[in-house]
């Protein structure tokens, strides 16, 4: 259940100031929905579940019901039911009067059949085949954000005045250990309350830009968990920022002269023996790892719309910000889409080097795991290794629009075999709804360049 608590009961003696529990569930976006409850009703909860409607995931990033997933009206708004995630029971620190979270995950009313819609149950589907194989991912997250004031500059984002000097910042050194002291209590607390919701985070690093910051999460056994811990984190540094008087963003990219935000993912295989088996000399990649590589760039443009789901995903891609434009590897090259960090050779992973921190991190682990997996199986090799700026030696070749992209998902057939295509024609309406307003949307620059000239 979590927090090392044995039973409900348990807990709840351990909290009996307790007032609250926050039931939590991630939609399509990775955005967090859900309900309250009183305390009285846990027993329930974990005997019974809770029910909420199938339209949560039919949800686009404003929130608002996509009728054409066939997952609102058409199904009279019908509920499923959610059950409780093992271990995710914990305390949410930032909340002035106790309160508690859950996470869940949906099932049909049956109870016992996972519902296809929820991204977290097709993260579960691929994981099952690495399973048949005999191997376990081991996958690890690190999410970049940025700080910014609770009060926008005529509705733009701008950084937070530093708690320490009263100074909003105007630039940034990377790994700067005074960028860190200037948000020193916020960024202590984020990793005090990261331990004690048992989220394995174990680092924070000053990025690039001002109140720019990445946190690392730990490897854990455990693909799934991985992205539990992600999105609880978010969730975590969300919250704490609104108790120090700031607000955060993980938008892909906030502003357009600064690097934008990504999300990295590393994983590796484990055999039944705990072995790694990507293990070896990464300048020679064993079989495994080569194949791995040689799948996760053969599906990479079939799966950017997972990687970059969103409009402004795309604005983050720019050679001086190290951001990859083309499906490449490299061995300790961070210009490429797919590094293999250098270092302990029995520790030899993959860092997928793609995917913006607005990704929803169960879709982007389902879409590498779909990758290496296709890689493995069909002894994929990949392209030569680069050596060197990948953007001198390569012209931008990944899809570089939301649209594009999910043109190129709704006609991959590897990306309907691992993720099945009830579940892509959901997530490709909801995306291709917000799509079509954002286009049909007169911009500012519109009226100015035109309103008095044509």
């Amino acid at each position: 259940m979590g927090s090392g608590f044995a039973s409900i009961d348990a807990f709840l003696q351990a909290h009996p100031e307790l007032q609250f529990i926050d039931l939590l569930i991630p939609d399509m976006n990775g955005i967090v929905r859900g309900k309250r409850v009183d305390p009285s009703a846990l027993a329930k909860v974990f005997e019974r579940g809770v029910a909420m409607p199938a339209s949560i995931f039919a949800l686009n990033i404003q929130g608002t019901t996509v009728e054409e997933t066939g997952l609102g009206l058409d199904i009279g708004e019908a509920d499923r039911v959610c059950l409780p995630i093992d271990a995710t029971l914990t305390m949410e620190p930032w909340q002035k009067r106790p309160t508690a979270q859950l996470l869940l995950t949906m099932f049909e009313l049956d109870r016992e059949t996972p519902f296809f819609a929820d991204p977290r149950v097709v993260l579960q589907n691929i994981v099952k085949r690495f399973d048949e194989l005999g191997l376990t991912p081991v996958a690890a997250y690190e999410l970049e954000f940025y700080l910014i004031d609770q009060e926008n500059l005529a509705g733009r984002p701008q950084p937070p005045k530093s708690p320490i000097s009263g100074k909003r910042p105007a630039g940034t050194q990377a790994y700067s250990i005074d960028d860190l002291d200037e948000y020193a209590e916020f960024l202590a607390d984020v990793l005090d309350a990261a331990r004690e919701q048992e989220l394995p985070a174990d680092a924070l690093v000053a990025e690039s830009a001002p109140g720019q910051f990445e946190v690392n999460l730990h490897y854990v056994e455990d693909a799934v968990r991985a992205c539990d811990h992600a999105t609880l984190l978010k969730r975590l540094i969300k919250n704490m920022a609104y108790d120090h008087e700031m607000d955060t963003t993980f938008m892909a990219k906030p502003y357009h002269n600064q690097a934008g935000s990504g999300m990295h993912l590393h994983v590796s295989l484990v055999d039944e023996q705990g072995r790694n088996v990507f293990a070896g000399d990464a300048e020679e990649p064993n079989d495994m790892l080569r194949w791995a590589v040689g799948g996760l760039v053969a599906t990479m443009n079939d799966a950017m719309a997972l990687f970059c789901p969103n409009i402004n995903s795309y604005r983050r891609f720019s050679p001086e910000y190290y951001v990859p434009s083309a499906a490449t590897w490299g061995v300790d090259n961070r210009t490429a889409s797919l590094r293999l960090p250098g270092g302990d050779p029995e520790a030899l992973r993959i860092e997928h080097r793609v995917a913006g921190a607005d990704a929803n991190p169960y879709l982007l682990m389902a879409a590498v795991l779909a990758g290496i997996h296709y890689g493995i199986s069909n002894r994929i090799e990949p392209p030569p290794v680069t050596v060197g700026n990948a953007h001198e030696q390569h012209e931008a070749s990944l899809v570089n629009n939301l649209r594009d992209a999910l043109r190129e998902l709704g006609q991959s057939a590897v990306m309907e075999d691992y993720l099945g295509r009830d579940f892509m024609d959901v997530f490709v309406a909801c995306k291709e709804h917000e799509l079509n307003e954002f286009e049909m949307t007169i911009s500012d620059l519109e009226y100015l360049w035109y309103l008095h000239t044509v």
